[in-house]
């Protein structure tokens, strides 16, 4: 008989949410063009990111106008606050009505979000809609970004183990579109309005039952000196987003032995892993993965489909691919990796 420290803890579901306002790649591309052609020397240069990043489409909070107008700080994260209240009600419900739970048999939530600031934060705000319980336990976690998915399940695994039978509530929410820049007349930023859309995501975690997996483990990586790799500056008009080193060769170099590493602490022999389930940062970010964690070409087909259809969500988008993934079959082992600011390689084990 397991200990409780040892005992298996359930992925009972994984739903994703997108926002009302679904935005195409070539109006957006008209759009920058716009806005930026007569203002930014390097547009030309830059153009042909979005026709490059693999994105056809991707969902926003709010109409394609209402961001190219004059946005303050306080406007911005007005619309994080709207949008991303209404998404958490939607994933959260559609998670919870997955697994047949009650939103008051919930006994703590995981919120992740790095792309506004809610305090109180966004599980206590939409609480009485859901019908969370008063004495629910609340751990809302920021700056995370794209890793923030697999983190966070990494979070709300650890914290089911340590209490046998509770009930965690994990919600991924970012609306990176409130970043969205007119005035910033940058090559990150140009690839930034090219990726990002919003969206989100929930999963119910438990021990002791079946469930869609298991989750064997998890661990995370931090590259010293790496803080300019991605993250957030803060001026008065908003987050603008740091892209101060290319990821795509820094991940290709890099990732493999990383995750090779992080299996290794958590016991994952790496030739028993069936599915690598990656967070698609970019169609060139889906390459370099392939190649780093030596992966046939087209092998994240996944991942390719979710950024094409949704964009780069950041935190929430690797468990687009992980509900595909569901759809289509679990294989018996899979692990999901995504990247983040720190710069961190962040990974969790599932086995079906």
């Amino acid at each position: 008989m397991p200990t409780d420290s040892c005992l298996p803890v359930a992925l009972l579901s994984v739903a994703p949410a997108m926002p009302p306002h679904r935005l195409l790649q070539s109006d957006a591309a008209a759009a920058a063009r716009r806005i930026f052609s007569h203002r930014y020397a390097a547009f030309e240069r830059m153009a042909p990111v979005f026709d490059t990043a693999g994105i056809r489409s991707r969902y926003t909070v709010k109409p394609l106008d209402w961001y190219l107008g004059d946005l303050d700080w306080p406007e911005r994260n007005a619309a994080y606050l709207e949008g991303a209240q209404e998404l958490f009600v939607a994933a959260a419900g559609a998670a919870l009505d997955q697994a047949g739970i009650a939103a008051s048999e919930v006994d703590t939530i995981v919120t992740i979000s790095s792309t506004g600031i809610a305090t109180p934060s966004l599980e206590a705000r939409v609480a009485g809609r859901l019908g969370f319980r008063a004495d629910v336990e609340r751990v809302p976690v920021f700056g995370l970004g794209c890793a923030g998915g697999v983190s966070g399940l990494a979070i709300a695994s650890r914290l089911a183990r340590a209490r046998p039978g509770a009930t965690v509530l994990m919600v991924a929410i970012e609306i990176c579109t409130a970043a969205f820049r007119m005035d910033q007349l940058t090559s990150a930023n140009m690839v930034a309005t090219a990726l990002f859309g919003d969206g989100a995501a929930a999963a119910v975690v438990r021990t002791g039952e079946d469930g869609l997996a298991q989750i064997e483990g998890a661990g995370e990586h931090l590259w010293a000196d790496s803080l300019d790799i991605m993250g957030w500056k803060v001026d008065p008009t908003g987050l603008g987003v740091i892209f101060d080193r290319a990821i795509p060769p820094f991940a290709e170099e890099r990732v493999g032995a990383a995750v090779e590493g992080i299996l290794a602490r958590i016991g994952v022999d790496r030739a028993a892993v069936d599915r690598f389930a990656c967070h698609p940062g970019g169609a060139k970010v889906i390459t370099a993965l392939e190649a780093t964690l030596r992966l046939g070409q087209g092998a994240l087909d996944h991942e390719r489909a979710v950024l094409e259809e949704y964009g780069n969500m950041s935190a929430p988008t690797v468990l687009f691919v992980l509900e595909r993934l569901v759809r289509s079959g679990m294989p018996h082992r899979t692990v999901l990796t995504a990247l983040g600011p720190g710069f961190t390689c962040s990974c969790l084990s599932l086995a079906a």
